[in-house]
């Protein structure tokens, strides 16, 4: 039973948070990090490309580590690192590039297509609120 909550970003900065489970999340599992596919699947009409996440424990997906692994790597900068001095590197726990059902956000990158003015979980809220 997959359960993800997907931020899509746009190129102009704006972006839409929608929590996506079970059927309509299922089509996201075994993709990887980069990987460009119809944004339909959160009710965009477009494309969006794959460009990071974090597992429920906040544990973030790393694109150089394959596979939906969590592993223990040695880095010295990049995702899940802070550089704290030159030359430093430390142990870190990250998680692999493919989406799994471990996975609790997806962050994606809107290539064509526009995004809605609101998301569809501040729709419902407003229609709830009005009833």
């Amino acid at each position: 039973m997959a359960q993800f909550k997907v931020v899509i970003s746009d190129s102009t900065g704006k972006s839409v948070s929608q929590e996506l489970k079970d059927k309509v999340a299922n089509p996201l599992l075994g993709l990887k990090i980069g990987d460009v596919i119809d944004s339909n699947v959160v009710g965009i009409d477009g494309k969006m490309q794959i460009t990071g996440g974090s597992d429920k424990s906040g544990t973030p997906m790393r694109p150089d580590l394959h596979g939906g692994v969590k592993k223990y790597i040695l880095l010295a900068r990049g995702i899940g690192m802070r550089n704290r001095n030159p030359g430093v590197r430390i142990r870190k726990l990250i998680r692999g590039n493919m989406v799994t059902e471990e996975i609790y956000q997806l962050n994606c990158k809107l290539l064509e297509g526009k995004l809605p003015e609101k998301s569809a979980t501040e729709q419902s809220a407003e229609e709830e609120t009005k009833s």
